[in-house]
């Protein structure tokens, strides 16, 4: 079986819902019978408990569009694992969610089925077991044992003798056996062809394992932001680190001094952040330990997400200053550092979710900052252009869009997205947009900000909606932005601001900065 059809698709027959489980457990061999697995006999491994929480978390990240980031501490503490077991489930989780399209084309040369028809939970525990084989220095024969017991755990008899039949044949070639096996099924001969010459989507999509549609926007990404093609295989390899864990300390509610001194008081160590004035790096597994961030005076936030707010708040302003609007506030960590600075200065903030869940998420996060200072609205952003036609001083729109640029944080979500829901989004982008170039005063400015360096949800956007709406011109975001940042940053030469993973140790942050004239 080639190593396309694994790759481009997000193995949709097993990402619904329950589909077929019933039926899909009959494929893979046996009933569901749900015994308990026998323990691990092999003194390197740690206990099953670990990898039955990874497990549960790759679950239901596949049954519930659950993400892994907001699921798997939930899991670890509620099984109580040490901080050594902890750290085994989440390397277990991320790994195997980030590798997914590479597991499951060696998967699939190892069974005599499309792994689109192997069962859910069967799957799941395959792509465990082929992780600790070909990327953990586990032995083989232990990682095996340990995926056919839990195999047989959550799937039955039938369905561990067929996970211990495709997993010894998985351990038959090393990882980098097998992907000479996959780059040759796309045309590419590593014997011959160093990697960093490889250029073929295919190719990089097998070795990075990137769905081959994400392979070429990112290429394109790079190219329109002045950037070689040929750093596309260390934009790909960044997707494929674990980030490091930013929090904000939220200005007149902590200091980062203070923060990294919570941190250091409970064991979660924590250093003051390479580029947002307000960032500390925590070097600890669980943020939620420190009182700061359970309070709500300081969050868990990208640095790239808390320079995007700051390039709003810092933008140059003509005229009156006290009316702010977070038009898509959800889940708050722009919005708490926004309301933070706005108090400051004496401004208000008005805090616009669509959903009255997330707006639930906003008050969360806002809830230590002063009194007064952030109101809450749920309503449809595009409404504001309408309804409030020149109000507002300063807009933040962090559009919805596809979530390209935080691959790395949330490794699921690059089998979940279609290259069809980029069109999507794109439009409803450009309504937000000139809903906010209208709820602004004149001398305003927006800043449009997306987790995203696609180009149809970025660069594009912004040029549409200045040439739609005539009364509106760029600022320089890149310079902004290097005013408040600790550290250069690749793209503050540009009007329009574009992160980077792999340079800027971000998510992939656009931020694009326009005043109404």
């Amino acid at each position: 079986m080639g190593s396309q059809g694994s790759f481009g698709r997000s193995n949709s027959g097993n990402q619904r819902r329950g589909q077929g489980r019933e039926r899909g457990r009959a494929n893979a061999g046996g009933k569901h019978n749900r015994t308990k697995a026998a323990p691990v006999k092999d003194s390197q491994l740690a206990p099953v408990n670990a990898r039955r929480v990874a497990f549960d978390c790759l679950r239901a990240v596949r049954e519930n569009d659950a993400y892994a980031n907001l699921v798997l501490p939930k899991l670890i503490r509620r099984a109580r694992l040490d901080k050594r077991d902890g750290a085994l489930a989440t390397e277990l989780v991320y790994a195997t969610c980030r590798m997914q399209g590479r597991y499951d084309a060696i998967i699939g040369h190892c069974t005599n089925r499309p792994v689109e028809q192997i069962d859910g939970d069967v799957l799941d525990v395959l792509r465990l077991g082929a992780h600790q084989i070909l990327d953990m220095r586990i032995p083989a024969h232990a990682a095996v044992s340990s995926a056919v017991d839990l195999g047989r755990e959550v799937a039955g008899g039938g369905a561990a003798k067929f996970i211990n039949a495709v997993l010894r044949r998985v351990s038959e070639r090393s990882g980098q056996q097998w992907l000479q096996v996959l780059t040759q099924d796309a045309g590419i001969d590593l014997g011959t062809t160093p990697l960093e010459q490889i250029s073929d989507v295919d190719a990089l999509a097998v070795r990075y394992s990137h769905p081959r549609w994400i392979v070429k926007a990112l290429r394109q990404a790079l190219i329109v932001n002045g950037r070689s093609e040929s750093d596309l295989i260390s934009l790909l390899e960044a997707d494929n680190q674990p980030p490091a864990v930013s929090a904000c300390a939220r200005p007149g509610c902590i200091s980062p001094k203070e923060l990294i001194d919570q941190a250091s008081r409970v064991g979660e160590g924590a250093k003051p952040g390479r580029l947002s004035p307000w960032a500390v790096t925590l070097r600890g597994g669980d943020p939620g330990r420190i009182e700061a961030i359970r309070d709500s005076r300081a969050g868990v936030e990208d640095e790239g997400s808390q320079l995007c707010a700051g390039i709003l708040a810092h933008a140059p302003l003509e005229g009156r200053d006290t009316n702010w609007l977070d038009m898509c506030a959800g889940p708050g960590g722009k919005a708490a550092l926004l309301g933070a600075l706005a108090a400051q200065r004496g401004a208000t903030l008005l805090a616009n979710e669509v959903s009255h869940h997330r707006t639930k998420l906003v008050a969360d996060s806002v809830k230590a900052l002063p009194s007064g200072v952030v109101s809450l609205r749920t309503g449809d952003g595009r409404d504001f252009g309408e309804q409030e036609s020149g109000s507002y001083d300063r807009i933040l729109l962090d559009a919805p869009c596809s979530g390209l640029g935080s691959l790395r944080r949330r490794p699921e979500s690059r089998w979940r997205k279609q290259e069809s829901d980029v069109a999507e989004l794109a439009s409803l982008q450009r309504q937000l947009l000139l809903s906010a170039l209208n709820a602004l005063r004149s001398g305003g400015v927006v800043a449009y900000v997306t987790c995203s360096p696609h180009v149809l949800e970025t660069s594009l956007v912004v040029k549409d909606a200045l040439r739609r709406f005539k009364q509106a011109s760029l600022l320089n975001a890149g310079e902004v932005a290097a005013q408040l940042s600790l550290s250069p940053i690749s793209g503050c030469q540009q009007q329009m601001l574009q992160l980077w993973p792999d340079t800027d140790g971000t998510d992939a942050m656009f931020c694009a900065l326009i005043r109404r004239d």
